[in-house]
C-alpha cells in the first residue's frame, strides 16, 4: 500500500471516529489522570499517594462501593476523577457500620470530587463512589487516595 493510500484510510478513519462523537479514546486511564491532579495540591502537605487505584465506568445515577482497610493514627484522602468535563461526581467515606464517617471538609468541583477521612478506628470503611450526572451514556471514573 503506497503512503496516500496509508493517508486517506487514516484521514477516513479519522472522520468515522470524529462523526461518532470522538470519545472511543476515553479511558478509566483518562480519569486516573484527573484524580491525580486532584491529589496533586495535598502531596505538597505531605499526603503520599497509592499507586493502586480503583475504576470502571457508570451511568447517571449509579453509585459503587469500594472497600477499603483504613487505620486509626492516619489521616486519608481520597479524590476521584473523570475526563468528562461536564460530569459531577461524588465520593463519600462510610464506617463499617454505615455511618457517614468523613471530615467535613470534602468537595465536589465538577469532574473532581474528594473525601477526607481521620479514623476513629482501625477497620473496614466504605468509599462511596458516584456518577450524579453526565452528558455521557457511561462515564469513565477513578479512585485513589493518599495518606500521611
Amino acid at each position: 500500500m503506497n503512503s496516500r493510500a496509508k493517508i486517506f484510510l487514516i484521514a477516513s478513519a479519522l472522520s468515522i471516529l470524529s462523526a461518532s462523537g470522538g470519545l472511543i479514546f476515553a479511558s478509566v486511564d483518562d480519569a486516573q489522570s484527573f484524580a491525580l491532579e486532584a491529589a496533586a495540591p495535598y502531596v505538597k502537605e505531605g499526603f503520599q499517594v497509592r499507586e493502586d487505584y480503583w475504576g470502571g465506568d457508570l451511568g447517571s445515577g449509579e453509585k459503587k462501593a469500594v472497600r477499603q482497610q483504613l487505620f486509626k493514627g492516619n489521616e486519608y484522602w481520597f479524590w476521584m476523577g473523570t475526563e468528562v468535563e461536564r460530569a459531577k461526581i461524588s465520593v463519600h467515606i462510610y464506617d463499617s457500620e454505615g455511618k457517614l464517617a468523613e471530615q467535613p471538609d470534602g468537595w465536589e468541583k465538577g469532574h473532581f470530587a474528594a473525601a477526607h477521612i481521620i479514623p476513629k478506628a482501625t477497620g473496614s470503611y466504605f468509599i462511596i463512589v458516584a456518577v450524579e450526572e453526565s452528558p455521557e451514556e457511561r462515564t469513565h471514573w477513578a479512585l485513589v487516595y493518599g495518606f500521611r
